[in-house]
Formats: structure tokens, sequence, C-alpha cells
């Protein structure tokens, strides 16, 4: 897997989530349960991976809608 989105936004990430899986490119959410950690205060930021094949187009699909990719 290879990093493509880094951000302490949570809806950032399900929107990006959402996008991805409307153009059926597989990703996965990392670091999801660090707020338990953080006590929610998103100190942490949390990472969006996706296969190394698909990453090209997965940052096209998140740079058309406007959505930074903070790596």
């Amino acid at each position: 897997m290879k990093e493509l989105l880094r951000t302490t936004d949570m809806t950032v990430i399900a929107f990006a989530q959402a996008l991805l899986e409307g153009e059926d490119i597989a990703c996965f959410a990392m670091d999801v349960n660090m707020s338990v950690l953080e006590g929610g205060i998103g100190i942490f930021p949390r990472r969006l991976m996706v296969h190394p094949d698909n990453h090209g187009a997965a940052e096209r699909v998140l740079l058309d809608n406007d959505i930074p990719l903070g790596v």
C-alpha cells in the first residue's frame, strides 16, 4: 500500500474514501483508532492508503475534487 492522503480532518478522509470507492479504487484508512489515544482532539493525522498501481489515478480523483493530498 502507498500513502495517498494525510490529514487530521476525519471528514476529508471520509469524503476521499467515498470518491475513490465511486471510481472503483480500493483504499484503506490507517490510524483511525488514534483518537482513543489522543482523546479526540485531532492532533494525529490519519492516512489513506491505496495500491501502488492505483496511486496515480487516485491522486487525480482527489486533486480534481480540490482535496489537498497533504503528504
